[in-house]
């Protein structure tokens, strides 16, 4: 089975390389457990991996037979501009490894189908000239989903398109954009992309589900990967939970582990050599 790198080198390593070709996977996260953090690091490594390979191999290191990675790099927003996400990204992450990654990686915002039936003042969320990419520019899409589904037709083929995030939907939904429209939607992408090989990943906040919100978001995707908080005595610990995965978790149930303790630092994500067995 073909495999794409998810970024994080310890634990793309423990489940032969990283996620199956084709997967569409769900980030569902507590806030501040490493969900977001999870996304910038995939896009930033995966972006080195073609536009800087001495800094790839410094963060990541050898890619594993098998594993295939992404032509391109897509990271998409419905809300937020660039700038304001590698500022992020820096407040967290080394200024070298974002500098370098983001150079080969592809920003797109929504904000215009987002924003555009909202009482949001235009000028709010409207792109200067040559700030970022507005997708309404070149689809003609005027419905948020629709610009969505036509972006990820158009681009997900072989590549890495990480979504920030599917929160921003959940909580748009009304009668205009309807909660069943999103998971039908994803239903669709999740089979279309083991057409197209290459990795879709949803972040979402899970503090913002119902319990059956997130089910539903579960059945649509291929593989979840929650991050939550622990807490043991007066310490918390960021921990991160392999659930559902198609083509992983039985990987890691080979070996009894499920959970994973969790750090952040200058380098990105990553998992500890903790492991918790079940």
């Amino acid at each position: 089975m073909e495999r794409m790198p998810l970024g994080v080198s310890r634990l793309d390593r423990m489940i032969g390389g990283g996620a199956p070709a084709g997967s569409v996977v769900l980030l569902a996260g507590q806030s501040g457990a490493g969900a977001r953090e999870f996304c910038y690091t995939s896009a930033l490594i995966n972006g080195l991996a073609r536009a800087d390979h001495e800094l790839f191999d410094l963060h990541y290191g050898d890619v594993a037979e098998g594993t295939t990675v992404p032509e391109e790099i897509h990271y998409l927003s419905f809300t937020h501009e660039r700038s304001a996400v590698t500022d992020e990204m820096s407040v967290v992450l080394d200024d070298e490894l974002v500098d370098a990654g983001m150079n080969d990686v592809e920003f797109v915002e929504l904000a215009k189908q987002y924003f555009q039936l909202t009482p949001v003042p235009r000028e709010w969320y409207a792109a200067s000239p040559g700030d970022i990419t507005e997708l309404g520019d070149h689809t003609g899409d005027s419905d948020v989903l629709e610009a969505f589904a036509s972006y990820l037709t158009d681009h997900a083929a072989g590549n890495l398109v990480v979504v920030d995030s599917i929160s921003d939907l959940v909580s748009a939904a009304d009668d205009d954009l309807g909660w069943a429209d999103l998971t039908v939607l994803l239903k669709g992408l999740a089979r279309a992309s083991h057409r197209w090989g290459g990795l879709v990943l949803l972040l979402v906040n899970a503090d913002v589900l119902s319990s059956t919100q997130f089910g539903r978001l579960q059945e649509a995707t291929d593989g979840t990967l929650r991050f939550e908080w622990e807490s043991g005595g007066s310490e918390r610990a960021r921990t991160l939970v392999v659930q559902e995965f198609r083509g992983v978790l039985s990987r890691l149930e080979d070996e009894n582990i499920v959970r994973f303790e969790t750090e952040i630092g200058d380098g990105g994500f990553d998992i500890s050599n903790v492991r918790k067995i079940r």
